[in-house]
């Protein structure tokens, strides 16, 4: 695969995820926007599919586990919900 095809792939997964991380709802939508710009980069690839398992989710989850505090009792999702949740995650310039 040539480079250009791969960060075209590249740039099209992260496209779709982006799409994905819209859920309606003001506060979910900075959240997880936040964390796609600021940490995915730094996430394996076993970090990216917690992210896009998170983002399979249904929204009254995502609220009570990245708005209202709780946490997931699945061990990998409450892993990504940690590190969303981080303070010390940048914000996007």
């Amino acid at each position: 695969m040539t480079s250009a095809v791969a960060g075209d792939s590249a740039g099209a997964a992260h496209k779709r995820l982006r799409w994905r991380c819209r859920r309606g709802t003001k506060e979910l939508d900075l959240l997880l926007e936040r964390f796609l710009a600021a940490g995915l980069e730094g996430l394996d690839s076993q970090g990216r599919a917690a992210f896009e398992r998170l983002l399979s989710q249904p929204d009254h989850d995502l609220q009570a586990w990245l708005i209202a505090g709780q946490l997931p009792t699945d061990g990998e999702l409450r892993w990504i919900v940690e590190r969303i949740r981080d303070p010390e995650l940048p914000s996007p310039p």
